[in-house]
């Protein structure tokens, strides 16, 4: 109560232009850290922001940890899950709440450079027509790097493959996009980590265009959550799925088209063989090649006909 005996009146903190959501699970050791320099590198950039860091639900104390800097850091505010939701949930459920009109997301493992997201919000500032921008890493610093790097090289083919597009890193985690643009797509959002390489297949896929920034990524501080067979799996998948979204045509129609060549050469090399027989395997062959090529055509046209995303 003020002098007059009325009640004080509470002054709503001005909109800010970013929101940075920071995934967080079992960081006790370094998640104070990773906050300061964020808010660091934003404090010094004069630009208007808010970071949003989730508990995961961790097992450890680093929601303590963050409700003490929370204390003293003006832009930063802590929201604590229940239960683990991976950080897709994290990612969405972040962006869905965000008030800023450039959302960026990034990791608490110390593995990226995130004193280089004010770079990233002004590639976006001084380019009305990027829509995101992804900070490409130079090198592969994580676990299983023997087997991550193939892997992930010829995931990466795949989806260069399906959307016509290069792209330098499918499944960084550090990245800023305008807020209104990944609105649509952030119900495609799956729970785990390649969450990010939805986003960026989403936007890719409808023409959204993306930028790359070439960024150095550390080796990440405590225990890795990535299973390599697991979660190469889940990302193969959502590249898949991610195409068959936006352009089943591109995923369908060239096996059709191969198992009808297939079916129609072998179908000339049985009547030159074989006169007026045809072998089983050919038919299937044949059969096989229109079935799937006209799933490929009702798919698309399902597309075609949905209304928004």
């Amino acid at each position: 109560m003020n002098e007059n005996g009325e009640a004080p009146v509470e002054r709503e903190s001005p909109t800010p232009d970013v929101t940075i959501v920071l995934p967080c699970y079992n960081e006790e050791a370094h998640v104070v850290a990773e906050v300061e320099r964020i808010c660091g590198a934003m404090d010094a950039s004069g630009i208007g922001y808010e970071l949003l860091a989730f508990d995961d639900a961790s097992s450890d104390g680093t929601l303590a940890r963050l409700r003490e800097a929370e204390g003293r850091l003006p832009h930063l505010e802590v929201i604590a899950f229940g239960h683990n939701g991976g950080a897709g949930t994290v990612r969405r459920i972040g962006s869905q709440r965000a008030r800023g009109a450039i959302v960026v997301w990034t990791d608490a493992d110390m593995t990226y450079p995130n004193e280089r997201i004010p770079e990233l919000v002004a590639l976006l500032h001084e380019d009305p027509a990027v829509d995101q921008v992804v900070g490409a890493r130079r090198q592969e610093a994580g676990s299983h790097r023997l087997l991550r790097i193939p892997a992930k090289w010829a995931i990466r083919k795949i989806a260069e493959h399906l959307t016509n597009t290069r792209i330098p890193d499918l499944n960084s985690g550090l990245r800023a996009f305008r807020r209104k643009v990944a609105l649509p797509y952030l119900r495609l959002l799956p729970p785990g980590f390649s969450c990010v390489t939805t986003i960026t297949l989403a936007f890719l896929s409808n023409q959204h265009r993306v930028e790359y920034l070439p960024i150095d990524y550390a080796k990440r501080s405590g225990d890795s959550k990535f299973h390599f067979v697991r979660d190469a799996y889940r990302y193969i998948l959502q590249v898949l799925r991610m195409v068959m979204y936006f352009n089943p045509l591109k995923v369908l129609m060239p096996p059709a088209l191969w198992l009808l060549g297939i079916g129609a050469a072998k179908f000339v090399f049985d009547q030159v063989r074989n006169p007026l027989y045809i072998p089983n395997n050919t038919v299937m062959l044949l059969m096989t090649g229109l079935i799937v090529g006209a799933m490929a055509l009702l798919a698309d046209l399902i597309v075609r006909s949905r209304d928004g995303v």
